[in-house]
């Protein structure tokens, strides 16, 4: 009998900490075009971060999305938006962004080219569905 408590009490246990772990909002904001995206998007995930500090957010860019991952980029109709500094406040505060590799093969670009804050997923795609079918991320597309 005090072996079935046992194991009732650990089975209990592991119930409350998933529930606590899952309890953490997270989301994945997926940017494929980085001149309609880009700028939206940091500001979207900078107001999510002002009322939700907690949010897990993981950014993933492809296609013409990665473009303002790259070093010294601006806002095409801004200059004065330098999304270097975006992005690292960000990272400061928890944003993990992605660049995806198939896109660095297809356009012939280098991950030189790109900033230290970003990390590479060898497929956006795949991460995106990963994160939301695996992981239980939102999907956010600004």
């Amino acid at each position: 009998m005090r072996r079935v408590f046992q194991v009732l009490l650990a089975f209990a246990a592991t119930v409350v900490l998933c529930g606590t772990a899952l309890a953490q909002d997270r989301v994945v904001y997926h940017i494929d075009d980085a001149a309609a995206q880009a700028t939206k998007g940091l500001r979207n995930i900078r107001n999510h971060l002002d009322v939700a500090p907690d949010t897990k957010i993981t950014v993933v860019t492809h296609a013409n999305g990665v473009d303002f991952l790259m070093e010294g980029a601006k806002d095409a109709k801004d200059a004065n938006i330098d999304y270097g500094s975006l992005v690292s406040a960000l990272k400061a505060r928890g944003v993990a962004f992605e660049i995806c590799e198939i896109t660095l093969r297809n356009r012939n670009l280098k991950k030189e080219q790109f900033t230290m804050d970003a990390t590479f997923t060898p497929s956006g795609v795949v991460r995106i569905g990963r994160l939301q079918s695996r992981e239980n991320f939102a999907y956010i597309k600004p």
